[in-house]
């Protein structure tokens, strides 16, 4: 029980402490996860990462989930997940109740502009720390470049993309190309 509430509590902890999606979150579970408490590889982080994206919900909680099951099973996976999405069901709560107090408030105006600024900076941070793990095999290159240009300019799904991205290293390894 003791190690479930240490999950609980890291999960929270993340949770608490991090703004702007799923994405945003991703370099302090890489900080708590992998460096500080070592549950898990970076290299596990990745695929979780790339797992999660093929998923279903968020990919912050799909990575609690997944880390939560690994290190205490099914209970450890509930656990992480509860964590992760406490504080964000009690935030909403509280901000959905004064939803009108708030959203007139010309200084929460101006810090939510300026927190969009940030969140930017941390999801491109992310992406290029991504980029320099992910992106070890030339057909890599091909397939990322390939999924930017088919997110931006058609209205492919994102899971039709990834599943073409998925597709296409399953061929890039048949006809002999090495991936990691």
């Amino acid at each position: 029980m003791k190690f479930l509430l240490e999950l609980y509590g890291t999960f929270f902890r993340i949770g608490i402490l991090t703004f702007g999606g799923g994405l945003t979150m991703l370099p302090m579970l890489k900080y708590e996860i992998v460096e500080k408490k070592n549950w898990t590889t970076e290299d596990e982080l990745l695929d979780c990462y790339a797992i999660g994206q093929c998923t279903p919900g968020i990919i912050a909680v799909n990575t609690a989930t997944y880390v939560g099951y690994k290190k205490a099973g099914v209970s450890g996976g509930i656990w992480a997940t509860l964590g992760m999405i406490s504080p964000s069901l009690v935030i909403i709560t509280i901000v959905a109740a004064f939803m009108k107090q708030f959203m007139d408030n010309v200084w929460l105006q101006h810090a939510l502009m300026g927190i969009r600024g940030i969140i930017c900076a941390l999801m491109l941070n992310t992406v290029l720390t991504l980029a320099k793990k992910s992106l070890v095999h030339p057909a890599c290159y091909i397939i990322c470049i390939g999924a930017f240009v088919l997110a931006m300019f058609t209205k492919i799904p994102t899971v039709g993309i990834v599943a073409l991205a998925a597709v296409s290293g399953i061929l890039i390894k048949k006809m002999g190309g090495k991936a990691k």
